[in-house]
Protein backbone atom coordinates (compact mmCIF):
# COMPACT_ATOMS: atom_id res chain seq x y z
CA UNK A 1 0.00 0.00 0.00
CA UNK A 2 2.61 2.12 0.99
CA UNK A 3 4.92 1.59 -2.31
CA UNK A 4 1.02 1.91 -4.34
CA UNK A 5 0.79 5.51 -2.28
CA UNK A 6 4.34 6.69 -3.18
CA UNK A 7 3.93 5.95 -7.01
CA UNK A 8 0.73 7.66 -7.19
CA UNK A 9 2.27 10.76 -5.46
CA UNK A 10 5.33 10.79 -7.78
CA UNK A 11 3.03 10.56 -10.49
CA UNK A 12 0.36 13.02 -9.41
CA UNK A 13 3.90 15.65 -9.39
CA UNK A 14 4.74 14.68 -12.86
CA UNK A 15 1.90 15.74 -14.15
CA UNK A 16 1.87 19.09 -12.63
CA UNK A 17 4.50 19.78 -13.50
CA UNK A 18 4.28 19.17 -17.40
CA UNK A 19 1.28 20.62 -17.20
CA UNK A 20 1.54 23.68 -15.58
CA UNK A 21 3.99 25.61 -18.10
CA UNK A 22 1.97 24.94 -20.82
CA UNK A 23 -1.10 26.53 -19.10
CA UNK A 24 0.33 29.46 -18.68
CA UNK A 25 2.23 29.55 -22.11
CA UNK A 26 0.25 32.12 -23.71
CA UNK A 27 1.38 34.65 -20.99
CA UNK A 28 5.65 33.90 -21.62
CA UNK A 29 5.52 37.01 -24.06
CA UNK A 30 3.14 39.41 -22.96
CA UNK A 31 5.16 42.57 -24.86
CA UNK A 32 4.61 40.53 -28.04
CA UNK A 33 0.76 40.32 -27.61
CA UNK A 34 0.34 44.02 -27.00
CA UNK A 35 2.64 45.08 -30.00
CA UNK A 36 0.13 43.02 -31.98
CA UNK A 37 -3.05 44.19 -30.97
CA UNK A 38 -1.53 47.55 -30.79
CA UNK A 39 -0.44 47.13 -34.38
CA UNK A 40 -4.21 45.95 -35.28
CA UNK A 41 -5.94 48.80 -33.25
CA UNK A 42 -3.67 52.16 -33.82
CA UNK A 43 -2.61 52.00 -37.86
CA UNK A 44 0.30 54.46 -38.35
CA UNK A 45 0.91 57.70 -40.52
CA UNK A 46 3.58 57.82 -42.55
CA UNK A 47 5.10 61.61 -42.81
CA UNK A 48 7.36 63.33 -45.11
CA UNK A 49 11.24 63.52 -43.59
CA UNK A 50 10.69 66.97 -42.82
CA UNK A 51 7.43 66.43 -41.02
CA UNK A 52 5.48 69.04 -43.15
CA UNK A 53 2.76 66.79 -44.65
CA UNK A 54 1.38 62.99 -44.56
CA UNK A 55 2.71 60.37 -47.27
CA UNK A 56 -0.16 57.84 -45.99
CA UNK A 57 -2.53 58.29 -43.62
CA UNK A 58 -3.47 56.09 -40.64
CA UNK A 59 -5.64 56.64 -37.42
CA UNK A 60 -7.16 59.59 -36.49
CA UNK A 61 -7.11 59.47 -32.88
CA UNK A 62 -9.78 61.42 -30.51
CA UNK A 63 -8.54 62.42 -27.24
CA UNK A 64 -9.83 61.81 -24.17
CA UNK A 65 -8.27 63.62 -21.40
CA UNK A 66 -7.28 67.17 -21.23
CA UNK A 67 -3.58 69.28 -21.28
CA UNK A 68 -1.49 67.38 -23.68
CA UNK A 69 0.93 69.07 -25.04
CA UNK A 70 2.73 69.15 -27.96
CA UNK A 71 5.39 71.49 -29.77
CA UNK A 72 5.78 72.89 -33.41
CA UNK A 73 7.31 70.21 -35.82
CA UNK A 74 10.26 73.05 -36.42
CA UNK A 75 11.71 71.85 -32.31
CA UNK A 76 13.87 69.43 -32.49
CA UNK A 77 12.75 67.04 -29.87
CA UNK A 78 8.49 66.59 -28.98
CA UNK A 79 7.93 67.11 -25.32
CA UNK A 80 6.96 63.84 -23.18
CA UNK A 81 3.36 63.33 -21.81
CA UNK A 82 2.87 60.88 -18.93
CA UNK A 83 -0.56 59.30 -18.44
CA UNK A 84 -0.77 58.37 -14.31
CA UNK A 85 -3.97 58.05 -12.38
CA UNK A 86 -6.12 58.89 -14.50
CA UNK A 87 -4.66 62.33 -15.70
CA UNK A 88 -1.68 63.79 -18.31
CA UNK A 89 1.23 65.45 -17.05
CA UNK A 90 4.71 66.61 -18.42
CA UNK A 91 7.63 65.00 -17.27
CA UNK A 92 9.80 66.83 -15.18
CA UNK A 93 13.31 65.47 -15.18
CA UNK A 94 13.61 64.33 -18.84
CA UNK A 95 11.19 67.87 -19.80
CA UNK A 96 13.53 69.84 -18.58
CA UNK A 97 16.50 68.41 -20.43
CA UNK A 98 14.47 68.39 -23.63
CA UNK A 99 13.48 72.05 -23.30
CA UNK A 100 16.92 73.11 -22.61
CA UNK A 101 18.09 70.95 -26.01
CA UNK A 102 15.38 72.95 -27.89
CA UNK A 103 15.83 76.21 -26.64
CA UNK A 104 19.72 76.00 -27.24
CA UNK A 105 19.09 74.24 -30.64
CA UNK A 106 16.77 77.25 -31.85
CA UNK A 107 16.15 80.88 -31.53
CA UNK A 108 13.94 80.53 -28.40
CA UNK A 109 15.09 82.06 -25.26
CA UNK A 110 13.36 80.31 -23.01
CA UNK A 111 11.04 77.26 -22.79
CA UNK A 112 8.03 79.71 -22.88
CA UNK A 113 9.33 80.84 -26.21
CA UNK A 114 8.67 77.56 -27.99
CA UNK A 115 5.75 77.39 -30.45
CA UNK A 116 3.81 74.85 -28.39
CA UNK A 117 0.07 74.06 -27.84
CA UNK A 118 -2.05 71.76 -25.72
CA UNK A 119 -4.30 69.57 -26.45
CA UNK A 120 -8.13 68.93 -24.81
CA UNK A 121 -10.32 66.22 -24.92
CA UNK A 122 -12.83 65.85 -28.04
CA UNK A 123 -9.61 67.16 -29.93
CA UNK A 124 -7.78 64.96 -33.11
CA UNK A 125 -4.57 63.92 -33.98
CA UNK A 126 -2.11 61.50 -36.24
CA UNK A 127 -0.74 58.60 -34.68
CA UNK A 128 2.70 58.22 -36.26
CA UNK A 129 5.14 55.77 -33.78
CA UNK A 130 4.67 53.63 -31.07
CA UNK A 131 7.03 51.99 -28.42
CA UNK A 132 6.88 49.76 -26.32
CA UNK A 133 10.35 50.29 -23.69
CA UNK A 134 11.21 48.37 -20.94
CA UNK A 135 9.30 50.75 -18.54
CA UNK A 136 5.99 51.50 -20.49
CA UNK A 137 4.54 51.89 -23.61
CA UNK A 138 5.05 55.31 -26.09
CA UNK A 139 2.90 57.30 -28.32
CA UNK A 140 3.94 59.65 -30.61
CA UNK A 141 1.41 62.38 -32.53
CA UNK A 142 0.78 64.46 -35.11
CA UNK A 143 -1.46 67.26 -36.14
CA UNK A 144 -3.06 69.10 -38.83
CA UNK A 145 -2.36 72.83 -39.02
CA UNK A 146 -3.43 74.93 -36.54
CA UNK A 147 -2.95 78.86 -37.62
CA UNK A 148 0.01 77.34 -39.94
CA UNK A 149 1.13 75.05 -37.48
CA UNK A 150 1.91 71.34 -37.13
CA UNK A 151 2.34 70.03 -33.73
CA UNK A 152 4.08 67.33 -32.60
CA UNK A 153 4.43 65.06 -29.07
CA UNK A 154 4.84 62.19 -27.09
CA UNK A 155 2.63 60.58 -24.35
CA UNK A 156 3.76 57.70 -22.56
CA UNK A 157 2.13 54.98 -20.24
CA UNK A 158 4.07 53.55 -17.98
CA UNK A 159 3.64 49.94 -16.98
CA UNK A 160 1.86 49.84 -13.08
CA UNK A 161 4.81 48.64 -10.80
CA UNK A 162 7.20 48.56 -13.69
CA UNK A 163 5.92 44.99 -14.77
CA UNK A 164 4.60 44.33 -18.63
CA UNK A 165 1.06 44.07 -17.83
CA UNK A 166 -1.39 41.27 -19.71
CA UNK A 167 -2.38 42.82 -23.57
CA UNK A 168 -5.94 43.37 -22.51
CA UNK A 169 -5.04 45.14 -19.49
CA UNK A 170 -2.70 47.62 -21.54
CA UNK A 171 -5.01 48.13 -24.41
CA UNK A 172 -7.99 49.39 -21.71
CA UNK A 173 -5.55 51.80 -19.91
CA UNK A 174 -4.74 53.54 -23.24
CA UNK A 175 -8.70 53.72 -24.32
CA UNK A 176 -8.74 55.68 -21.24
CA UNK A 177 -6.58 58.40 -23.19
CA UNK A 178 -7.04 57.78 -27.00
CA UNK A 179 -9.82 56.36 -29.11
CA UNK A 180 -9.99 55.35 -32.72
CA UNK A 181 -12.38 58.05 -34.70
CA UNK A 182 -15.17 55.61 -36.11
CA UNK A 183 -15.26 55.31 -40.03
CA UNK A 184 -18.85 54.12 -40.20
CA UNK A 185 -20.60 57.12 -42.18
CA UNK A 186 -17.87 57.58 -44.55
CA UNK A 187 -17.81 53.86 -45.40
CA UNK A 188 -20.93 54.04 -46.47
CA UNK A 189 -21.19 57.07 -48.48
CA UNK A 190 -18.13 54.97 -50.16
CA UNK A 191 -20.21 51.85 -50.29
CA UNK A 192 -23.52 53.90 -51.81
CA UNK A 193 -21.25 55.31 -54.66
CA UNK A 194 -20.09 52.32 -55.32
CA UNK A 195 -22.50 49.91 -55.82
CA UNK A 196 -24.74 52.94 -57.16
CA UNK A 197 -27.53 52.75 -53.97
CA UNK A 198 -29.88 55.90 -53.29
CA UNK A 199 -29.36 56.82 -49.65
CA UNK A 200 -32.74 55.95 -47.16
CA UNK A 201 -35.51 57.95 -47.54
CA UNK A 202 -35.60 61.58 -45.72
CA UNK A 203 -31.61 61.33 -45.20
CA UNK A 204 -29.89 64.80 -45.61
CA UNK A 205 -28.37 63.11 -48.91
CA UNK A 206 -31.38 62.63 -50.64
CA UNK A 207 -32.52 66.29 -49.55
CA UNK A 208 -29.29 67.61 -50.87
CA UNK A 209 -29.99 65.55 -54.29
CA UNK A 210 -33.43 66.29 -54.78
CA UNK A 211 -34.26 68.45 -58.14
CA UNK A 212 -34.94 72.35 -57.63
CA UNK A 213 -38.48 73.62 -59.09
CA UNK A 214 -38.18 75.55 -61.25
CA UNK A 215 -39.43 79.18 -60.51
CA UNK A 216 -43.24 80.07 -61.88
CA UNK A 217 -43.43 81.83 -65.20
CA UNK A 218 -43.73 85.63 -65.34
CA UNK A 219 -46.91 87.00 -65.18
CA UNK A 220 -48.33 88.10 -68.73
CA UNK A 221 -47.58 91.82 -69.76
CA UNK A 222 -50.40 93.90 -70.41
CA UNK A 223 -51.53 94.77 -74.16
CA UNK A 224 -50.29 98.17 -75.19
CA UNK A 225 -52.95 101.11 -75.06
CA UNK A 226 -54.78 101.55 -77.70
CA UNK A 227 -53.64 104.61 -80.05
CA UNK A 228 -55.99 107.12 -79.93
CA UNK A 229 -56.15 110.61 -81.47
CA UNK A 230 -58.75 113.76 -81.21
CA UNK A 231 -59.86 116.36 -83.48
CA UNK A 232 -58.26 119.25 -83.47
CA UNK A 233 -54.73 118.00 -83.11
CA UNK A 234 -52.24 118.65 -85.03
CA UNK A 235 -50.27 116.62 -87.37
CA UNK A 236 -47.16 116.92 -85.23
CA UNK A 237 -49.25 115.09 -82.49
CA UNK A 238 -51.05 112.50 -84.86
CA UNK A 239 -47.23 111.24 -86.63
CA UNK A 240 -45.91 111.19 -82.69
CA UNK A 241 -48.69 108.86 -81.98
CA UNK A 242 -49.32 106.95 -85.06
CA UNK A 243 -46.01 107.51 -86.71
CA UNK A 244 -45.48 108.44 -90.36
CA UNK A 245 -48.43 107.59 -92.63
CA UNK A 246 -47.63 105.16 -95.21
CA UNK A 247 -49.52 107.29 -98.03
CA UNK A 248 -50.47 110.97 -98.21
CA UNK A 249 -52.89 113.03 -100.14
CA UNK A 250 -52.87 116.69 -100.75
CA UNK A 251 -55.59 118.63 -102.20
CA UNK A 252 -55.28 122.14 -101.33
CA UNK A 253 -55.76 123.07 -97.39
CA UNK A 254 -57.23 119.83 -96.96
CA UNK A 255 -54.95 116.49 -96.39
CA UNK A 256 -55.48 112.81 -95.94
CA UNK A 257 -52.96 110.38 -94.22
CA UNK A 258 -53.69 106.75 -94.59
CA UNK A 259 -52.62 104.30 -92.51
CA UNK A 260 -53.04 100.42 -92.45
CA UNK A 261 -56.20 100.55 -90.39
CA UNK A 262 -56.81 104.34 -90.32
CA UNK A 263 -57.14 107.40 -92.56
CA UNK A 264 -57.04 110.81 -90.85
CA UNK A 265 -57.88 114.16 -92.52
CA UNK A 266 -56.68 117.58 -92.06
CA UNK A 267 -58.02 120.98 -92.99
CA UNK A 268 -55.24 123.75 -92.53
CA UNK A 269 -53.12 121.18 -90.15
CA UNK A 270 -55.61 120.24 -87.90
CA UNK A 271 -57.50 116.80 -87.72
CA UNK A 272 -61.20 117.23 -89.38
CA UNK A 273 -62.10 113.63 -89.45
CA UNK A 274 -61.23 110.08 -88.32
CA UNK A 275 -62.31 107.20 -89.93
Amino acid sequence: MICFRAILTLSLAMVLVFTCPVANAQDTNPTASIQQKLAAQYPITKTTDDKTDIVTAGAVLVLQKDHLLMYSIATPYPPLNIYKKGKISQSVGSGFLRDLANVMMTSANNASDIPQRKFQAGEKFWLTAILIQNDGILFQFYSDPYDGIRYYGQLKFPFPRGQVPASDEALKTIAEVLTVQSNDAADGNTQAQQTGSSPPAGSSAEAALAPIPPPPPPADAPPPAPKTISLGQTKDVVVAILGQPTKVAKLGAKEIDYYPDMKVTFVNNKVTDVQ
